[in-house]
């Protein structure tokens, strides 16, 4: 399974076939900001690929339509997409989500790493 990397926060989100980024961060006990909790509608949790773009599949009309019926013109961009229809086929894929966080009270084991490397990161 392909691990998709979330700048800036650096947090590493592993991805199930048939999985959106979105959807894997919320099963590992990240907060990806949603109101529509994946039905393409609000837009919220639009992302933007950083780097490894062949590493995600291609956009399909469902999205693109969405996209352009709900998002102002000038967030929309050939790298902008959709976390909750955004699937992964191969590693590298790097992508920008600003707000991506370990969940309240999250006790998973993602985001306990999540929070280890944070305070590693702090004492050293």
């Amino acid at each position: 399974m392909p691990w998709v990397t979330v700048e800036p926060s650096g947090i590493r989100i592993e991805v199930q076939d048939r999985e959106s980024v979105a959807e894997a961060a919320w099963r590992q006990g990240f907060s990806w900001p949603t109101k529509c909790w994946g039905q393409a509608e609000c837009m919220s949790c639009f992302t933007k690929i950083v780097r490894g773009e062949l590493a995600a599949e291609p956009m399909r009309q469902e999205e693109s339509d969405a996209m352009r019926g709900r998002m102002a013109k000038r967030q929309r961009g050939p790298l902008v997409r959709l976390g909750c229809r955004l699937h992964v086929t191969k590693e590298g894929l790097v992508l920008e989500k600003r707000g991506l966080r370990p969940a309240a009270g999250s006790d998973s084991d993602a985001a306990r790493a999540h929070k280890s490397t944070l305070n590693s990161e702090e004492l050293g």
